[in-house]
């Protein structure tokens, strides 16, 4: 390995994923850790700002900045005059990045601590501004001060997975900032030894993962439960500081099972804590969204509805919901998510018996449908309610009562069932009719808001009985039932119900049609209009709900089942631009997949489950073909991509693509520019 790192590191030109390949979590030598580190943190042989400084050191709390400078220095062992040069270097790198972030220092933020593991590389002052710079924007939270939301999201982490630790923590009043804002604020080298924060780094930096951190110190946290738990009779401080001294007895040999149980709580967390937390991490002068949820306000880990859907679905992989339904029966009734358990919070309080049973035919009907494999499996409780504060209090009522028992895996469903609705229809532009059946079903024979058949009834009326009641239907019926055999019944509706419910009509207001496209005009770019057409393609503010759209499954032109390796087509040479992303269809379904742009065509490669790194061909479009790009501001993340022939009046559409996309004007942008450049070659 030593061999092939070296001729790899001297040759020039390598990326992170090769140094992954050749090193395959062994340890870097100590004379190449620099050069691998400056690549891992991207900043290989990049010039950086500091150059143009004139390296004036005169901050007003300069004075700090030197003590603290000093006393890291007086720890090293090496020669006088290499010191007095790397104090000189520590203290610019420091100073600069404060008068370059407009920040404050203050003694507290362990910024020498951080600097620990880089000074001993011996790297240039370029190059040691630039991983700093590079380490704290990419993985250091935002925010990660007392009582910052770094602190309340990873408490909520920490009552997901180990709720009686957390119960316990809460109980003495000691939150994550008291013990661990040195462990994040570091990446733990203020509170390990050199050696195993360089051994720690070195995995760190190749995972190029900042929620790592969270995960890590979740490990370090759960592994001092005994401890804790022991020292119940200590005083607050002193516990403390047991807690904040954890890390100090980490070992080398630690390091590799430390990262392995990491990664085994992060594949049991849901994703939406790292999807909807993002902004913790880079530029800190991004701000907080005005909409951002008050972690410290939340009762458990939310969960978005989308991630509900997509997790449940027959080829979904990772963590699974076992959905409960708190809200009142007749709402439940009127319409209700297909795979959802229904319990009803009023309960709690006017029929305390009925609830104590429910709750226990509830667990006994999740351990049931996981030995069946039912399509409402899942070891992980979702309590969804409404969505109205006013109406959800009973349901918070319900949730204390599962956290106080110490049950694990227990979140919400962000926005409740409101927030479910909606984002049906934001990923169902076709209408209702022919999205919402595969998810929603009605128990109710009412025709209120939502359109179905009665109970027994079959959709035509002809009362065969066969398929409007799905599994979770009739686990409901059985817990309205007052029999002694509740709990049986429902047990045996779980171990023989394992298909999806059949699809039904919704019915409820549908979003006006709304145009407010902004054209292409003459002057985006140089030339007259190509072949004469007005606009060659338009991007919209929102959403159009066209019912004449057609899936684009049918319209490809390349063959769909052409299996590539992902990693093989990004390095093509004529791949200009690649957009992760999820296809959206029609049915509401999600698959994750790739956008890759080359000169003239757009490609969607769609992930195979069942072979990592591979992925069938699902799309191949030319960009001249594209006629329009449409997203809405709701949700700015879903773009509709519509391909046809502009060359006749109205433009025909042949082909309707949709994909969430993470920073989809990126991607728009990109796609564009790519669209105009072909337009005018054509032209020339």
């Amino acid at each position: 390995m030593d061999k092939d790192l070296a001729e790899a590191l001297d040759e020039g030109g390598c990326d992170l994923e090769t140094l992954r390949n050749i090193i395959q979590g062994r340890c870097i030598p100590a004379d190449q850790r620099a050069k691998v580190w400056k690549i891992s943190l991207n900043v290989a042989g990049k010039v950086g700002s500091l150059g143009s400084w004139d390296g004036s050191l005169d901050l007003p709390e300069q004075t700090f900045i030197q003590e603290d400078c000093q006393r890291l220095i007086d720890r090293l062992s090496m020669p006088d005059e290499e010191k007095e040069q790397l104090l000189s270097d520590i203290e610019s790198v420091i100073t600069f990045y404060c008068k370059s972030r407009n920040v404050t220092y203050t003694q507290s933020l362990g910024w020498t601590d951080l600097l620990k593991p880089l000074v001993p590389l011996r790297m240039s002052r370029n190059d040691l501004y630039n991983c700093f710079y590079a380490i704290m924007n990419k993985y250091i939270p935002r925010d990660f001060v007392p009582r910052g939301r770094p602190f309340h999201l990873f408490r909520l982490l920490l009552q997901y997975h180990e709720p009686e630790l957390c119960s316990f923590l809460d109980t003495k009043k000691i939150t994550p900032d008291s013990y661990a804002i040195s462990w994040g604020a570091s990446l733990f080298a203020g509170c390990c030894t050199g050696d195993v924060a360089q051994l720690m780094w070195d995995v760190y930096l190749q995972q190029a993962d900042p929620f790592l951190i969270f995960f890590l110190m979740l490990v370090i946290l759960v592994n001092a439960k005994e401890i804790a738990l022991s020292q119940e009779g200590e005083c607050k401080e002193e516990l403390i500081r047991s807690l904040e001294n954890v890390p100090c007895n980490l070992e080398t040999e630690d390091v590799e099972d430390l990262y392995s149980l990491a990664l085994y709580y992060h594949a049991r967390t849901p994703a939406s804590f790292r999807k909807d937390n993002q902004n913790l991490f880079g530029s800190n002068l991004l701000g907080l969204r005005d909409d951002e949820m008050d972690l410290s306000q939340a009762l458990c880990l939310p969960v978005s509805v989308s991630e509900i859907l997509q997790a449940n679905q027959p080829q979904g992989d990772g963590v699974r919901f076992f959905v409960v339904d708190c809200r009142p029966a007749e709402q439940y009734n009127a319409g209700h998510l297909s795979t959802a358990f229904h319990l009803d919070s009023d309960l709690m309080l006017q029929n305390p018996a009925e609830f104590a049973l429910s709750v226990k035919s509830l667990l006994e009907a999740q351990k049931q449908s996981i030995e069946s494999g039912s399509v409402a499996s899942g070891e992980h409780l979702c309590f969804m309610g409404s969505g109205r504060e006013e109406e959800d209090m009973y349901m918070n009522m319900v949730l204390a009562h599962f956290l106080q028992k110490n049950k694990e895996y227990v979140s919400i469903a962000r926005g409740g069932f409101m927030a479910l609705q909606q984002h049906l229809v934001d990923i169902n532009v076709d209408g209702p009719e022919n999205g919402y059946g595969h998810w929603i079903v009605s128990t109710s024979g009412s025709r209120g808001s939502i359109s179905s058949s009665a109970d027994g009834e079959s959709p035509n009326g002809s009362g065969d009985g066969r398929g409007v009641k799905s599994l979770v239907n009739k686990m409901t019926f059985a817990l309205k039932s007052k029999s002694v055999n509740v709990k049986e019944k429902v047990i045996s509706f779980i171990e023989n119900t394992s298909a999806p419910v059949e699809r039904m009509t919704f019915h409820l207001p549908w979003p006006e049609k709304v145009n407010l496209d902004w054209h292409v005009s003459s002057s985006d770019r140089v030339g007259k209009p190509y072949r004469g057409v007005k606009p060659v393609f338009s991007i919209g503010d929102e959403e159009e709900y066209d019912t004449d759209e057609i899936d684009s499954s049918s319209m490809s032109d390349d063959d769909r089942k052409e299996m590539v390796n992902i990693q093989t087509w990004l390095n093509k040479p004529d791949i200009k631009h690649h957009f992760p992303c999820n296809e959206v269809k029609e049915t509401g379904h999600m698959f994750p997949s790739h956008l890759m742009v080359t000169a003239s065509h757009m490609y969607c490669l769609r992930e195979i489950p069942s072979r990592k790194g591979f992925a069938y061909i699902q799309s191949r479009q030319a960009l001249t073909s594209m006629v329009k790009i449409t997203s809405k501001k709701k949700h700015p993340e879903l773009i509709t991509f519509k391909f046809g022939n502009s060359n006749v009046s109205p433009v025909e559409i042949l082909a309707v693509e949709r994909y969430l996309i993470p920073n989809a004007g990126d991607a728009t942008k990109a796609i564009k520019q790519q669209i105009m450049k072909v337009l005018d070659a054509l032209e020339s």
